[in-house]
């Protein structure tokens, strides 16, 4: 039987790349559409769960997945187009990158950074290996290997030391338990204020939303469940974030599978969700909590749910009020859990569960979904 398509473990950086632009959703929508593939299937979901999450094709989905795991984040621009055979060679080309990319001082030359003319003249006193390139065609290729001019910034490097441990036992149970796995996540905080968004509309008319200066409806924050079996997310909105409404949250998963078996909810390890109440009640309830690891939220199965949450009630928003907001999520994720699937394709895959289930002589339950206003 041939293994399941999906992306090879993302580094920090990627993984940290690729929730920025889901989060965001400001760049065009061919690198929003694949960022949220990659995302998706890193956090350990199907090609088929994948492909109605992004209304594409499978074959899209597959063919973006080994993209990526040949080039990287390179995937996220293709370039459909033709033109006359390349003059430098695949290896060459790739000699170029690395010297654009690597610091002059690095090199032996007395710069901090490079502009378009100071690397195509060292390239020509490369010792051993002289590739002559003009300053356009360097440009150009350094587009086209998605190498832009820009702003030195920081990062975060995941310093957890057992980082590998966690990352391998979030794939292992979603390998092989899919239907005992949930996971949990916060996003927020939520404020009532205009929020621009995008939409279809007259060229050069743009659709307007008020302006405004005062902030007197406070915050409140969306806590988000999403069941890997069903493909159902389901959540609700809280004034605060801490281990009260952590523990309620993982209440109600556990409320998904009442059968007593063990479940696995994935999360991050915020200390709201890891403190002595919480982990006392887990280990009764025979709920295990598979952290992801420091700066790597990227892990989390959820985190490309939110995404299409965030663009299509947040954005291009003006609640006057909580109420209305929440209201207006909670209609998204009634939408979503009875659109996103294929009918057809789910009631299968809940008869194969249901199979599977028979044969091993569990009895599980059923999930009941419910939105708390």
């Amino acid at each position: 039987m041939a293994e399941p398509v999906r992306v090879r473990r993302l580094t920090d950086q990627e993984g940290q790349r690729l929730q920025q632009i889901v989060r965001r959703g400001s760049t065009s929508s061919v690198r929003y559409r694949r960022a949220m593939m990659l995302l998706a299937s890193a956090g350990g979901n199907g090609v088929t769960v994948i492909a109605q999450l992004v209304q594409a094709d499978e074959d899209t989905v597959r063919d973006v997945i080994h993209h990526f795991n040949e080039i990287g984040l390179a995937c996220l621009d293709p370039r459909w187009a033709g033109g006359r055979p390349r003059l430098l060679n695949t290896d060459d080309e790739d000699f170029v990158v690395a010297t654009a990319t690597t610091r002059p001082t690095r090199l032996g030359q007395p710069f901090t950074r490079w502009s378009i003319r100071k690397p195509a003249a060292y390239l020509r006193k490369v010792h051993g290996r002289v590739i002559r390139i003009g300053r356009e065609a360097l440009r150009c290729l350094l587009s086209r290997r998605g190498i832009t001019f820009q702003r030195t910034k920081t990062w975060k490097e995941s310093t957890d030391p057992h980082r590998d441990a966690k990352l391998d036992r979030i794939e292992q149970v979603l390998e092989h338990l899919p239907d005992r796995v949930f996971a949990f996540d916060e996003f927020g905080p939520l404020g009532i204020r205009p929020t621009a968004g995008s939409c279809w509309a007259p060229r050069s008319r743009p659709q307007r939303i008020p302006a405004t200066y005062h902030r007197t409806h406070g915050v409140t924050y969306s806590h988000g469940c999403y069941s890997i079996g069903d493909d159902t997310l389901w959540g609700v909105n809280r004034r605060h974030k801490g281990a009260a409404q952590s523990l309620a949250a993982l209440k109600s998963i556990r409320a998904a599978r009442p059968d007593g078996a063990p479940i696995y909810v994935i999360m991050d390890n915020l200390s709201a969700h890891k403190g002595a109440k919480i982990r006392a009640w887990a280990k009764k309830h025979r709920v295990e909590l598979c952290f992801t690891p420091t700066s790597a939220s990227w892990a989390n199965p959820i985190e490309a749910h939110f995404g299409p949450l965030r663009q299509f009630t947040l954005a291009n928003s003006n609640h006057p009020n909580h109420t209305v907001q929440t209201r207006a999520l909670h209609a998204y994720l009634r939408w979503r859990n009875a659109n996103t699937r294929h009918p057809d394709i789910l009631t299968a895959q809940r008869r194969e569960r249901a199979r599977i289930r028979s044969e091993k002589g569990l009895r599980w339950g059923g999930h009941r979904l419910a939105v708390a206003a």
